[in-house]
């Protein structure tokens, strides 16, 4: 087997393990990665010998602290100075709220915080991936830039009309474009020299009658966050 095939094997072994709610077993692992149970086991065994990977009494797996180690170590500045934040918004809003940005021309959640006390909160977990062209995250995260800034740099991405009112309003809002009767939230992060990030909340549309007192903390939230990561 190639070197870069059986790389990329591994990668989306952890992807899966990683966007399961459930903990699987070798053998479901092997049918979501198309491949014989024993390459999966192989596979598999290589990650939990890097500490990436490991097994429940059951013999299902399940992420290990190899992950949490490199996970660190990824805008480790932004992570470390968005956590107080987040878990203040996501508390006193009863809402998930996230930190992503933009990776390879799509939009990943690079840290979230849910809340405590909150049955009703719409679970987003690190690592989530999706376009940029759905979702108020990708919004906020090309207000960063103009239209002719954006299309300037060749990204396989259209700059949204949404963005443009980002610019002037903000933040941004997306409502049934990831998940049906879900809402987002978002305002961009100011990191200047760093990768473009936005900060958000997500929830249930039905459970909020009005945007503004969210919009506001999300805005101060991420003012204080930039203001950090300036010093």
């Amino acid at each position: 087997m190639p070197t870069s095939q059986t790389l990329s094997r591994g990668i989306r072994v952890l992807e899966i393990v990683a966007s399961s709610p459930v903990h699987l077993t070798i053998a479901e692992i092997a049918e979501k990665l198309e491949v014989h149970r024993s390459i999966a086991y192989r596979i598999i065994r290589t990650l939990e010998q890097h500490h990436l990977l490991n097994r429940d009494e059951a013999g299902h797996i399940r992420s290990a602290s190899g992950l949490a180690v490199l996970a660190r170590s990824v805008q480790h500045d932004l992570q470390a100075t968005a956590t107080v934040e987040l878990t203040t918004l996501a508390n006193e809003l009863s809402m998930t709220a996230f930190v992503a940005v933009w990776e390879f021309d799509q939009c990943t959640t690079l840290q979230s915080v849910s809340p405590l006390n909150s049955q009703r909160a719409i679970v987003h977990r690190p690592g989530t991936v999706h376009g940029m062209d759905v979702g108020a995250a990708g919004i906020a995260i090309q207000s960063h830039y103009s239209q002719e800034a954006w299309e300037a740099m060749d990204t396989t991405v259209a700059y949204r009309d949404a963005a443009t009112q980002a610019r002037i309003d903000g933040y941004a809002t997306s409502e049934n474009e990831v998940i049906q009767g879900v809402t987002s939230l978002a305002v961009p992060i100011e990191q200047p020299g760093r990768t473009p990030a936005a900060l958000a909340v997500v929830f249930a549309t039905s459970t909020v009658d009005t945007y503004e007192p969210v919009i506001e903390a999300l805005k101060l939230a991420a003012k204080r966050i930039s203001e950090k990561l300036a010093h």
